[in-house]
C-alpha cells in the first residue's frame, strides 16, 4: 500500500493543533492535520477567548502565559486572516475583605515574580465604580492585570490553518486516527481507508488525547471537564474588560470558597467577557460528566443568577443561547508538552481553559521540540511527572 509521507502528522485540528501545524509548516517541515471532524468543532469553538495571565500561578505558569501573550500579539502581523484580537486587560473581583487581602498577595506574588514589573494592580472600590457604573455596590475592590487580551478562538484556529497551508501543510477533515502502527524511523498512522506515513507523530486531540494515546500504550492523564457559557443579546455592555470573581481561582484550582453550597457543587463563578459584536459572554462552570456536552439548564439559571449578584441591572438582560463544552483537564492544571517513552510520538494536550491563551507558545515549543532545538526546559510539562495510577 503506498502511504502519503509526512515530517510530522498532528492528530487533532483544535487551535493547539493548528498553531502546531502553524509553527512547524513555517520551519520547513512537511505535515499534515488529522481532525475527526471539522476545525475547531470541539473545545475550541465552545469556549470564550481568554489570553490570560491574571489567573495563573505565579512562577512557571505565569511566564508561560507572558511567552505565549506576546507570540499572540504579534500574530495579528503573522496571519492573513483576522481574529477579533483586543487587549483591554481584565479583572477580578471581590466581595469581602478576606478575598481582597487574598487578592492584593496575589498581585504582590506576581509582580515579584515579574521582576518588579506592575503587570498587575490593585483596585478600591472606587476604581471599580469608575470602570463600571454596572458593579454592585456591594464588591469591596479587586484587582487588575493590564497584559491581557481576548480573541475569536474559532477564527484563530481558522488562521493558524490557512497561514500553515500556505506553508505547505495538508489539512485532512473527517479524519479519525483509527489506528497507529510503530514502524523503524517512524509510524504509519490509520484513518480507515487513508494511510500517512511520519516520521513523528503529534498527539493534540485535547479530551480525546487518552484515546489516540492507546493506540501506541501511551496512558496520557486527561479528563474532560465541562463548562456551559451563556451568550447575551447585542447590548450596552456592562463593562469592556475580561471581567471575573476572584472565587474562579478557587473553582478553577479545587480551592474551598464562600459561596452556596449549589454554587460550589457545580463549580459555578462568575465570568463576564465582551464581544466585539456588542454581545457579552457569561461562565463559568465546572463539573466532571465524562464526554456530555447537554446544556443542563439548572446551571444556566445558576450563572445568570450568580451573574446579576455582580451586575444587579443584568436582570433586564435577554439571552440568545447557551452551549457547553469539554475542557482537557490534568491532575495539576498544566498542560503536557512532551515526548512519551515512545521515541517520536508527542502529547500536546491538556491545557483545560487554557488553551486558547497558551495555543501560541505550545506550537512554538512543539516545533522547537521536532528540530531538537528547544529553547526552555519544559520539565515541569513532560508527562513523566505522572506515575501511572497516581492520578484520578
Amino acid at each position: 500500500m503506498n502511504h502519503a509521507v509526512y515530517d510530522v502528522v498532528i492528530a487533532g485540528g483544535g487551535i493547539i493543533g493548528t498553531s502546531i501545524a502553524y509553527f512547524a509548516a513555517k520551519q520547513g517541515m512537511k505535515v499534515a492535520l488529522l481532525e475527526r471532524d471539522t476545525l475547531a468543532s470541539g473545545t475550541s469553538s465552545k469556549c470564550d477567548g481568554n489570553v490570560l495571565l491574571i489567573d495563573k500561578e505565579p512562577g512557571f505558569d505565569s511566564r508561560m502565559a507572558i511567552q505565549s501573550q506576546a507570540l499572540i500579539d504579534d500574530l495579528p502581523n503573522m496571519l492573513e486572516m483576522p481574529f477579533e484580537y483586543r487587549r483591554p486587560g481584565s479583572i477580578f473581583l471581590c466581595e469581602n475583605d478576606a478575598e481582597l487581602e487574598q487578592a492584593y498577595q496575589w498581585v504582590d506574588r506576581h509582580n515579584h515574580e515579574n521582576g518588579g514589573k506592575p503587570l498587575f494592580n490593585k483596585l478600591t472600590k472606587e476604581d471599580l465604580n469608575n470602570d463600571s457604573k454596572y458593579f454592585s455596590d456591594h464588591l469591596v475592590g479587586g484587582i487588575e492585570c493590564i497584559n491581557d487580551a481576548t480573541l475569536n478562538p474559532y477564527m484563530l484556529t481558522f488562521s493558524f490553518a490557512h497561514e500553515a497551508e500556505r506553508y505547505g501543510c495538508e489539512v485532512y477533515e473527517h479524519t479519525p486516527v483509527t489506528d497507529i502502527e510503530e514502524m523503524e524511523g517512524g509510524f504509519i498512522v490509520h484513518s480507515h481507508e487513508k494511510c500517512f506515513k511520519a516520521d513523528k507523530v503529534i498527539n493534540a486531540a485535547g479530551i480525546f488525547a487518552p484515546m489516540i494515546g492507546q493506540k501506541v500504550g501511551v496512558d496520557i492523564p486527561i479528563k474532560p471537564r465541562k463548562g456551559h457559557i451563556l451568550v447575551s443579546s447585542r447590548t450596552e455592555l456592562m463593562g469592556t474588560r475580561k471581567i471575573q470573581e476572584f472565587g474562579y481561582l478557587m473553582t478553577k484550582f479545587g480551592r474551598e470558597r464562600v459561596a452556596d453550597e449549589e454554587m460550589n457543587a457545580y463549580g459555578i463563578a462568575l465570568v463576564h467577557e465582551a464581544t466585539e459584536s456588542q454581545n457579552f459572554l457569561l461562565g463559568s462552570s465546572r463539573e466532571f460528566v465524562g464526554y456530555d456536552t447537554k446544556v443542563n439548564h439548572r446551571i444556566v439559571r445558576l450563572i445568570a443568577k450568580r451573574a446579576i449578584h455582580f451586575f444587579p441591572e443584568m436582570k433586564d438582560m435577554s439571552l440568545i443561547r447557551s452551549y457547553a463544552g469539554l475542557r482537557p483537564w490534568t491532575p495539576d492544571h498544566l498542560p503536557i508538552i512532551s515526548e512519551t517513552h515512545i521515541k517520536g510520538f508527542y502529547v500536546a494536550a491538556g491545557h483545560e481553559g487554557d488553551g486558547i491563551g497558551l495555543c501560541a507558545i505550545t506550537g512554538k515549543w512543539m516545533a522547537e521540540m521536532l528540530m531538537d532545538d528547544l529553547s526552555e526546559d519544559l520539565t515541569p510539562l513532560s508527562i513523566s511527572r505522572f506515575k501511572e495510577g497516581a492520578y484520578s
